[in-house]
């Protein structure tokens, strides 16, 4: 009996390991060739996919098969977002390190403010995508993506800014609103 728990321990661990280095293997391949465009997101629908209340109310509401069913596709749909702002975090990094060379001393700090929060914003990001995989397994587990929702509005705001000191004639924006 020792020996089954052990061995499934060693299986659970073994399977966070690898998802982790998978994870964090997509975000480096990402980063090392962004592709330039950044794809907006829509903050709104983000934000309910993620809100506890939702899913508890959500938990109370449906029978427990069902709502393991609809749980498994809203942490699809809130991977599919993280995913994104991480993807966007990564091409606003490297219009951040480009900008780092600006005369200007208001451009550069905002340059150097976006490169920090972008990279804050993909360490995020990869938490996020071990906690949604973790929780797929285990439906009524917690969902932490706040952090990434959170870091990902401030580094909207960071890349405005540096887009307004840098051309103030071309509107940024990097996350759809209704």
């Amino acid at each position: 009996m020792t020996f089954a728990i052990i061995l499934v321990l060693f299986a659970v661990v073994t399977l966070i390991l690898l998802l982790r280095i998978t994870v964090t293997r997509s975000l480096q391949l990402s980063s090392s060739n962004p592709s330039p465009k950044i794809e907006p997101i829509d903050i709104e629908a983000f934000r309910n996919l993620i809100d506890v209340a939702e899913s508890e109310y959500l938990y109370h509401r449906l029978p427990a098969a069902e709502f393991r069913r609809v749980q498994r596709e809203r942490l699809r749909a809130a991977a599919a977002y993280i995913r994104v702002a991480g993807h966007n975090a990564s091409v606003l990094v490297t219009i951040g390190q480009a900008a780092l060379a600006s005369p200007d001393m208001q451009t550069a700090e905002a340059a150097r403010q976006l490169i920090d929060r972008g990279l804050l914003l993909r360490r995020n990001a990869t938490v996020a995508l071990l906690r949604i995989y973790l929780a797929m397994a285990w439906p009524q587990a917690s969902l932490a993506a706040s952090p990434v929702l959170n870091g990902y509005e401030r580094l909207s705001s960071s890349a405005m800014l540096l887009g307004r000191l840098q051309n103030p004639a071309v509107p940024v924006r990097i996350s759809v609103r209704p």
